[in-house]
């Protein structure tokens, strides 16, 4: 006699979905809403549903279906008390009822699919009190299916209701939204996700480490569906039992407690020991690219309970994590946390476009360690300005460990105060006898109604935004002489000549005064005063290199470079005294 066959395994996401908002969890407050809503027979024509994957927008769908078209003895009437099921709850819930069509929009998106729907509304229902149009993925439509839809959608037959779900609300048209009753359905915090994953497993009969159970709550991130899927894998991989090995083995994730003394290997500088860590963990069976990702986690995390110390209470948490990352919290500076992020951050992409990925952790690891224990940049400041100066002919590294005095700050005298609402100039001096960080206000610059000096010139065009002018004054003219009313200016090569009619017309207009421009008939001999300022700025720069202190940084830091060196004056301050214009007596 042949074996009965037996029904086929129907996966926990299925056979625990929820069938009335009783059962649908993470979601009070639209149950909150609904609820007030029929209770006051105020009802919507049309809902849309939006969230991330997952949460229950398909499911909260039907549920309303059913809810729409509740019917008992006492025949319909719109309920969320769904406890008894009605006359068409069973049919709704199989997916097979005739007035409650669902459509996903994924794979029927352009206006013909639309228009079906716009001529079966003028149908009646067939059995059920309500037609009910379910489409899923709705922000799939193409423009000219939503514009069809709109009119139907604003005053559809008093027995129809419209449900909309998307998880790219975005991408929906106002003009849609603004015809439903939005709800967005959150993420299920890792509270009622564990409490909800532990009745699952006891209707079950599997046996579980609470452990293994905050691995998959992580991993799950908030989705309902990803987390019974990854349940029912961790089930299958443990032969019936959840363990946290089997999870750990099946997500392939570290060991939590091992990434905790990676992490404090790399924030001690230990590299060493970090590197034997890690090769022991990859040995196990850890990806490379999880490891880094795992070690962001755990950096989060610190940073998390540095803030809000009570994120140690979070319940997916494992007790190595509460216990130990409050303890790093509590030692670690919030700049060696941010920097190890971010070290972590860009290590995560460097791993994934690496052709060797262990090596690309590797390094990205070594740079941590030895960057952990970095000075910040105030810090830096402030010990080198309070070391000796070097002796004449030699010149000595700064002292990195050399304590901070007191206050943490600059040493009174020199170096950088905190906070200072000023702009920071370098101030040099020929010969360059310091590099001194200085704070100078920075003054608004008013416009001129005179001006007596080419220097003065190029202000005004800049205090009237005037670029044109005050670029070529700066780079294609040489100034000769400068008087009231008259300027005499030399055109560099490649200068355009109607930008003297331009100066003359802007200077009318900006002084209230006719000024007459020449060209000089000489060649043009000298600099302009973008060149002096480029001559300026290069001997600037080679008079740092020299500075005492800007060695000893250097010599601290090899590979370092100056990049920049901000003169005290702008770049016009050193122009030169012009005579007034020759006469006509001289020029004989």
């Amino acid at each position: 006699m042949a074996d009965a066959p037996t029904s086929p395994y129907l996966v926990l996401a299925r056979k625990y979905r929820p069938r009335d908002f009783t059962t649908l969890v993470g979601q009070d407050a639209m149950v909150q809403t609904l609820g007030n809503a029929f209770a006051q027979n105020r009802i919507h024509h049309a809902f849309i549903l939006t969230g991330v994957r997952g949460v229950g927008k398909t499911t909260t769908a039907r549920i309303l279906a059913r809810a729409f078209n509740y019917e008992d003895a006492s025949g319909p009437h719109p309920t969320l008390d769904l406890a008894v099921e009605g006359e068409h709850c069973r049919a709704i819930i199989e997916g097979r009822h005739v007035d409650v069509i669902e459509m996903d929009a994924a794979s029927n998106t352009g206006i013909n699919d639309i228009r079906e729907i716009i001529d079966s509304v003028k149908y009646a229902p067939s059995s059920a009190p309500y037609k009910v149009y379910v489409i899923d993925e709705v922000h799939m439509l193409s423009t000219a299916a939503f514009n069809g839809l709109l009119k139907t959608l604003e005053e559809p037959p008093p027995y129809v209701k419209f449900i909309f779900a998307t998880t790219e609300i975005r991408k929906v048209p106002v003009t849609i939204l603004s015809r439903c009753m939005r709800f967005d359905l959150r993420r299920i915090t890792p509270e009622i996700m564990t409490a909800y994953l532990q009745s699952i497993l006891d209707q079950e009969g599997v046996r579980f480490e609470p452990e293994a159970l905050a691995m998959i709550v992580r991993a799950g991130e908030g989705s309902a569906r990803d987390n019974l899927s990854l349940l029912d894998q961790a089930i299958a991989h443990g032969n019936g039992t959840v363990t946290s090995a089997t999870v750990k083995a099946m997500l392939g994730l570290g060991d939590r407690a091992r990434i905790i003394d990676l992490f404090e290997q790399l924030m001690g500088g230990r590299v060493g020991d970090a590197i034997e860590t890690m090769r022991a963990l990859y040995d196990m069976g850890a990806d490379p690219q999880t490891l880094v990702a795992d070690l962001a986690d755990f950096t989060h995390l610190v940073t998390r309970i540095k803030v809000v110390p009570s994120a140690a209470d979070d319940v997916s948490l494992t007790p190595d994590e509460r216990r130990r990352g409050a303890e790093l919290a509590g030692k670690l500076p919030m700049r060696a946390l941010t920097r190890a992020w971010q070290i972590l951050f860009k290590g995560y992409d460097e791993v994934a476009r690496a052709r060797n990925g262990l090596q690309a952790a590797e390094m990205a690891l070594i740079r941590l360690a030895y960057a952990a224990d970095l000075p910040s940049p105030d810090d830096l400041i402030a010990r080198l300005a309070n070391m000796p100066a070097p002796s004449q002919g030699s010149v000595q590294s700064a002292p990195i460990n050399r304590p901070l005095p007191s206050g943490g700050g600059a040493p009174s005298g020199g170096g950088v105060g905190r906070g200072m609402p000023s702009a920071l100039r370098l101030e040099t001096a020929q010969p360059m006898d310091a590099v001194a960080v200085r704070a100078d206000p920075v003054q608004p610059q008013a416009a001129l109604a005179t001006v007596a000096t080419y220097k003065e010139l190029i202000a005004l065009a800049g205090a009237k935004r005037d670029v044109l002018v005050k670029l070529a004054l700066e780079g294609q003219m040489r100034p000769i002489s400068f008087e009231q009313g008259r300027i005499e200016v030399a055109l560099a090569d490649g200068a355009d000549p109607g930008i003297i009619a331009t100066l003359s017309a802007r200077l009318q207009l900006w002084t209230g005064q006719r000024w007459l421009v020449n060209v000089s008939s000489k060649p043009p001999e000298g600099l302009t005063v973008r060149q002096e300022a480029a001559q300026r700025q290069q001997a600037a720069q080679a008079a740092a290199h020299d500075d005492p202190l800007v060695k000893a940084i250097l010599d601290t830091f090899p590979g370092a470079k100056v990049v920049n060196v901000t003169v005290r004056d702008d770049a016009t301050a050193a122009l030169p005294d012009l005579p007034p214009p020759p006469s006509e007596e001289d020029d004989e």
